[in-house]
């Protein structure tokens, strides 16, 4: 595993498209951007394939468009297969729709450098999605062990779960990538807070990425609020304000950091807090709570 490691998250920016090879420019123009930056994993986020709603009815019932997008998908894993693999790195393609049976799923497919790909579904619906989309969760956490070292994925709602990335770090993941889809600022909060809270815990690196811009016609997008951050714990080694980069909110870019591996590893092993080691005592320390009256 590489000491130090270049990586790029999006503020992507929503907008309508009349082809899908117009939709796959816009996306290898990105990754290409991250290629030639030396990046070796770029971050995509959560739903920004909604996009494609646009190549359709969007007056359509939600429901339907949900899943006519999953109709995608198959192009959408040859056009990340392609690129991952033309410029060696991992890319987190955000998240899209999948059909199974009869029921939808919201599924990040993470791709090698070499093609191949692995999937983490979202393990918990936001209402929205549950209640209009009628999406359904998966109920597995996966752990990609890749040359980078273990990544995991908590996507956008998920990272709200600590659980989720306590899990993770203990099995060694020290990187968590959250792509993630919000349409306002107070739930960018959420999830940026969230996220933030996740780094420090857990004493990983956390990658958010956001959608921004907005498509009025698409009932899913009709407004996005973003900023897209790699945040880091808090400790002496790492950025003062457990910022290490972060985008402006609602303009489309690419942020860009360098990851310092060895710096995760130390700061756990001999940090000024040892968070993640002491939280193996929290099992027994919440076990029983003491009731008592005043």
């Amino acid at each position: 595993m590489d000491e130090r490691i270049r990586v790029a998250t999006l503020q992507y920016h929503i907008r309508q498209v009349e082809t899908f090879d117009q939709f796959a420019a816009q996306v290898r123009g990105l990754v290409e951007t991250a290629a030639d930056y030396k990046c070796r994993l770029v971050l995509f986020p959560e739903y920004f394939t909604l996009q494609l709603l646009t190549l359709g009815d969007v007056r359509a019932d939600i429901r339907q468009q949900v899943r006519r997008l999953a109709g995608f998908v198959d192009r959408y894993v040859e056009l990340f297969r392609e690129l991952s693999a033309k410029h060696r790195l991992y890319i987190c393609a955000g998240t899209i729709p999948v059909a199974d049976g009869a029921e939808i799923y919201n599924e990040s497919f993470f791709f090698g450098p070499d093609g191949s790909h692995q999937v983490q579904p979202k393990l918990h619906m936001t209402r929205f999605e549950a209640e209009e989309w009628i999406v359904k969760p998966r109920n597995r956490l996966k752990l990609f062990d890749t040359q980078l070292g273990k990544i995991a994925i908590a996507i956008c709602y998920d990272v709200q779960f600590p659980e989720i990335a306590r899990a993770a770090a203990r099995r060694g993941a020290k990187i968590l990538l959250v792509p993630s889809c919000t349409d306002d600022r107070q739930g960018m909060l959420r999830v940026r807070y969230c996220a933030q809270a996740r780094a420090i815990e857990n004493q990983m690196y956390v990658l958010t990425s956001h959608t921004v811009g907005s498509l009025p016609m698409v009932p899913a997008v009709s407004l996005n609020y973003g900023q897209a951050a790699i945040l880091t714990p808090s400790d002496f080694p790492f950025a003062r304000d457990g910022i290490l980069a972060e985008g402006i909110p609602n303009q489309e870019t690419m942020v860009i950091a360098e990851l310092e591996m060895g710096a995760i590893q130390r700061a756990r092993s001999s940090g000024t807090v040892l968070p993640l080691l002491d939280s193996e005592r929290t099992a027994s320390v919440v076990a029983e709570v003491d009731e008592v009256s005043l």
